[in-house]
């Protein structure tokens, strides 16, 4: 009666059912992984975000990289920027969605070492060679705030670092690819960059442009304003349960139609029935 498993058919459809279950199961955890990433992640943004500024000095250093829990963290830093080596980078949206760029500039230091600050966004000009135009921020000495990054990467980010672009355009926030792009370019400040970069808070562009990018926010429910990957995780496990539960139906449906061909479960009709009540 159940020869029918061993057909090539079968065969492939229980060697799929037993690849499914721990790919799903593995999924689910995937998932989790994601959604454990983003809780902690949001502990380390609130933290950062309530406490208060600190010398930029004080948590980064010159080819020194931004911990992970000082992501976010608002730092402050005396100096001037330096428009003459303002650099963009491509393919950023704002909160609308509309693709533009950021605008990174050097600041530098009372003694001379730089950071580098993304004072916002900007749309992105009819030619995509040419270098836009972009407002002045303020003059002379003064004092910035900003949330303090880390240096992006590819794999962390997912953008790709194309070469080649037009001059003073670049795809990623990178201190040490920007200090040795500012260098090549002429620029002696460069030889002292510190790792990671801030996103301007205070002061605020005159005019509204750069645009400051938005502040983060965190996540205080139990799944997460707009995390999905805990229902997803669910989702996933909730499949793998449904494959072996879907096996068994198909199985049983081709015992059944196995036993109605061999004559073995054919229906009563009403005349057997009542001959065998007499």
């Amino acid at each position: 009666m159940y020869r029918f498993l061993l057909t090539r058919q079968w065969v492939i459809l229980t060697l799929v059912a037993l690849l499914l279950i721990p790919t799903m199961i593995w999924l689910g955890f995937w998932q989790l992984h994601r959604h454990d990433h983003r809780q902690k992640l949001n502990a380390v943004i609130t933290a950062s975000l309530a406490a208060k500024p600190v010398p930029v000095e004080s948590l980064t250093s010159v080819g020194g990289a931004v911990a992970h829990d000082d992501i976010y963290r608002r730092v402050t830093a005396e100096g001037h920027f330096d428009t003459a080596h303002e650099l963009v980078v491509r393919r950023r949206t704002n909160s609308d969605d509309q693709v533009g760029y950021h605008v990174l500039t050097p600041f530098v230091l009372a003694d001379g070492r730089m950071l580098l600050v993304n004072r916002g966004w900007i749309p992105s000009p009819a030619s995509q060679t040419a270098f836009p135009k972009i407002p002045a921020p303020a003059r002379g000495q003064i004092t910035v705030t900003g949330r303090l990054m880390q240096d992006e990467t590819t794999a962390a980010s997912g953008i790709k670092n194309v070469a080649g672009l037009p001059d003073r355009q670049i795809m990623l926030i990178n201190s040490a690819q920007v200090g040795a792009l500012l260098r090549d370019s002429g620029d002696s400040a460069a030889r002292s960059v510190l790792g990671g970069y801030v996103e301007l808070v205070s002061p605020a562009p005159e005019g509204g442009s750069p645009r400051l990018l938005p502040s983060p926010k965190e996540d205080t429910s139990w799944i997460g304003v707009g995390d999905i990957n805990l229902p997803y995780a669910i989702q996933w496990w909730l499949f793998a349960a449904c494959v072996p539960v879907g096996w068994l139906v198909l199985a049983r449906r081709e015992v059944r139609d196995q036993r109605r061909k061999d004559g073995t479960d054919t229906p009563v009709t009403a005349a057997e029935s009542e001959t065998a009540a007499v």
